[in-house]
């Protein structure tokens, strides 16, 4: 039996849920400060660019299934990442001739 492993990136400001959810986090790993209109924004463009490469730009398309904020994890630079492909699904390719009806 071969092992095998996926290995992400530490990411040191961990998910977006402990930024949106602060008071339901221990104190230790609460930040210290709230994000930024700019920031929120930023990590919304983020996300979205990952979805529109997953769905569109991706050779075979796919769906990732669990997306929330607990599976958008940030770098340094609050930079997302959308982690936890476990339910992603390969999308099928459906074209005008093969769906019309003729």
């Amino acid at each position: 039996m071969n092992f095998r492993a996926l290995i992400y990136e530490f990411m040191p400001n961990g998910s977006l849920d402990v930024w949106l959810h602060p008071e339901e986090v221990e104190e230790i790993h609460r930040p210290s400060r709230t994000l930024t209109l700019f920031e929120r924004l930023n990590i919304a463009i983020d996300v979205a660019s990952v979805l529109d490469y997953l769905h569109v730009h991706c050779h075979d398309p796919i769906a990732h299934c669990d997306l929330k904020p607990s599976n958008v994890l940030l770098d340094d630079d609050l930079t997302a990442h959308v982690s936890d492909f476990g339910l992603a699904r390969l999308l099928l390719k459906f074209d005008k001739e093969s769906s019309s009806t003729n």
